[in-house]
């Protein structure tokens, strides 16, 4: 039997001038509209920023991570920051894999926010064209591969019964197991159920171990 989803639980907490956010529960495509609300409000009503407590968080796909990123460019364009206090194992994961960690950098004890570092004159230096760029890029690559991930997990679900955690785990075991990021495999796999190339023999073994896994534990 599948476990039900656990419902979404956040709480908004003044903090200074900033507001902190502290969620619980599954972050998905079902509870995305909720959690992009939650940010905006947290946003409107901070002086500085937002402070975004993610260790109660038992889900997080790359719809909630793409909401997140969206309301850290929001809040850049405010002269604000979004920052991550934390994060539970699952969060932890998502962003190791799509190398975002570095953009949800909280503000430092002196009050230098994640944009830089604060100097002893009391300005902010400015920061590389590099930097910018790399950043640009990273943010890019989520917003590219969110849609052909979201396909996948939909087409694991369509077509062996399986809920949206289940299927993104079932996507990132495969991927990792079969020597692959995510991202790819989910772009192997909707090509393949389009009717394109086939999924090389040695994924299609990796794909079927990972959801008799899910259905073992499931079990």
């Amino acid at each position: 039997m599948v476990n039900p989803p656990l419902p979404l639980v956040a709480a908004l907490c003044p903090a200074g001038d900033r507001t902190k956010v502290v969620v619980r529960g599954e972050l998905d495509l079902d509870t995305g509209d909720r959690f992009d609300r939650i940010l905006c409000e947290a946003l409107h009503r901070s002086v500085r920023g937002v402070d975004v407590d993610l260790r109660g968080v038992t889900f997080c796909d790359c719809a909630a991570l793409n909401i997140l990123l969206a309301a850290r460019r929001q809040a850049l364009a405010d002269g604000k920051t979004v920052a991550l206090l934390g994060g539970s194992p699952m969060v932890d994961r998502l962003l190791a894999l799509t190398g975002t960690r570095d953009l949800l950098t909280g503000p430092d004890p002196e009050g230098a926010d994640a944009t830089g570092r604060q100097g002893q004159d009391g300005e902010m230096p400015d920061r590389t064209d590099r930097d910018l760029r790399a950043e640009l890029a990273e943010l890019r690559q989520v917003m590219r591969t969110r849609p052909t991930v979201d396909l996948a997990r939909g087409i694991l679900m369509a077509y062996y019964g399986l809920g949206p955690q289940d299927a993104w785990a079932v996507l990132v075991s495969a991927a990792e197991h079969g020597g692959a990021e995510p991202h790819t495999l989910a772009e192997d796999l909707v090509e393949s159920a389009q009717g394109g190339t086939p999924l090389p023999a040695a994924l299609r073994a990796e794909l079927s171990s990972a959801i008799a896994r899910v259905h073992a534990t499931a079990g």
